[in-house]
């Protein structure tokens, strides 16, 4: 025990001019972009779809409030208190035995961004041909030709380096100042698209579809674990995103109203990209193309829509650039998460570390670069199943475990909150291990089936 208490006295020494957000709104506008990307505008157009439309959406909302936030709260809390990445704060919170959930978490953020890199890359290239030539007619062969192979490769590792890149200028001068300039230039363009969205013919039947709840698919119990996985995507929980960034807060940061601001945000986008999509779907007659697959959704009916439309080519040459912009400030993210645990246990300079984890990515990414079947497989394992793991652990560390996360937690609240900390801790032990224990059971049975599906 005594060995415990001088390692974290150590590190409370080594961590005492860790870097730090340089303001509020920077921390906020960063955290809220590790949360929009593309999740939002992705997969989650994709998975209201299938879902439902409106029960989908309804269960979002539910899960994000009943489960998400309180477990925002609670890796945040951990963050902040430890002053460190994933695996240091875990093992600070909890003691030795849980570091390897922190290795779960810097494995979850490394994955993710292996094959997230290899998407983005296909968005760039999507976004260069809508500004330089417009659309393809076939918009389903184009896709072929560049999803897989040295094209999707080179775009790839074209991303991964401006990635690199921004992270190596480190908290404040590459994430805060990145964020801060992209992240309302996305809202202003979605907030755009949506009023252009509503002037089309099929508008009305797109709203009733994406608005009107079906009360039968709220029951259904794939619904339900889709709703929170995209919960768990969309807001950068079980990968260490929000941990990581609390780490670089002061002691008396306001956690509850971050969380709360950030949780906001993420739903509006994830909303409002909805707003987008759906009327060119039903403007269209697209339904079909778009709930057969993701791919289906982004890249191939939605451009051959942007092809056929007047003014198409600039509409979607926006709509591309931000889901470009979401993407970069995701990436950003992940990255952070595996640096950040390179310099906390090895004692690396950011460039070193920065370089040594974006490097090991890009090579990983190689693999979905040239296989999209490896990449649906990776996405079934890191994007959904070690997520909600991930998720299960902070729970139960936070719930049962660290004893002075109520402390934690009470630092720079209001005296609303703390008042309501007890429903955030019952939500922490008593609903969300269930929840996510069962959506982990139905991910586990997804992984099994990609595998037999595609290989």
């Amino acid at each position: 025990m005594a060995n415990f208490q001088q390692e974290i006295e150590k590190h409370q020494a080594d961590t005492m001019d860790r870097e730090v957000f340089g303001t509020r709104l920077g921390f906020v506008l960063a955290a809220v972009g590790s949360a929009v990307g593309l999740g939002n505008m992705w997969r989650f157009s994709y998975t209201a779809a299938e879902g439902g439309g409106a029960a989908f959406v309804f269960l979002y909302i539910v899960l994000t409030l009943l489960i998400g936030i309180p477990i925002m709260l609670a890796e945040m809390a951990a963050g902040r208190a430890g002053r460190l990445s994933p695996i240091g704060a875990l093992k600070k919170a909890g003691g030795p035995a849980w570091a390897p959930m922190g290795f779960v978490y810097v494995s979850a953020g490394l994955l993710i961004l292996s094959y997230y890199s290899v998407i983005a890359g296909w968005v760039v290239r999507y976004s260069f041909q809508a500004i330089t030539g417009g659309f393809p007619a076939d918009a389903g062969a184009y896709f072929g030709e560049i999803s897989a192979g040295p094209t999707a490769a080179l775009f790839h590792l074209g991303f991964m380096v401006v990635t690199i890149l921004i992270v190596t200028k480190g908290v404040e001068k590459g994430i805060e100042r990145a964020s801060s300039i992209m992240m309302p230039a996305l809202f202003v363009i979605l907030v755009g698209l949506a009023i252009w969205a509503s002037t089309l013919d099929g508008a009305g039947e797109g709203y009733a579809y994406y608005l009107t709840p079906s009360w039968s698919d709220i029951l259904d119990g794939p619904t339900f674990a889709s709703a929170a996985a995209q919960a768990f995507f969309s807001l950068s929980l079980g990968m260490g995103a929000m941990l990581t960034f609390a780490s670089y807060l002061s002691k008396d940061e306001n956690l509850n109203r971050e969380a709360a601001v950030i949780s906001l945000a993420d739903f509006g986008v994830a909303f409002i990209a909805g707003l987008v999509v759906f009327p060119i779907v039903f403007a269209l007659g697209l339904q079909n193309d778009v709930s057969e697959s993701t791919v289906g959704a982004l890249f191939i009916a939605l451009p051959g829509a942007f092809a056929s439309m007047p003014a198409g080519r600039i509409v979607g040459s926006l709509f591309f650039l931000a889901l470009l912009v979401g993407a970069v400030t995701s990436a950003i993210s992940l990255l952070e998460v595996v640096v950040a645990s390179v310099i906390d246990e090895f004692g690396w300079e950011r460039k070193k570390a920065a370089l040594a984890a974006g490097s090991l990515i890009a090579v990983l990414g190689l693999a979905s670069a040239w296989d999209t079947d490896i990449l649906g497989l990776i996405d079934a394992i890191a994007g959904e199943l070690l997520l909600m793991i991930g998720g299960l652990g902070m729970a139960i560390l936070v719930g049962y475990v660290w004893k002075d996360a109520r402390t934690e937690l009470e630092r720079g609240a209001t005296p609303l909150f703390r008042a309501l900390l007890p429903i955030v801790f019952f939500f922490l032990r008593f609903v969300a291990p269930p929840i996510v224990i069962f959506v982990i059971y139905d991910r586990l049975l997804n992984v099994l089936n990609v595998i037999q599906t595609s290989f």
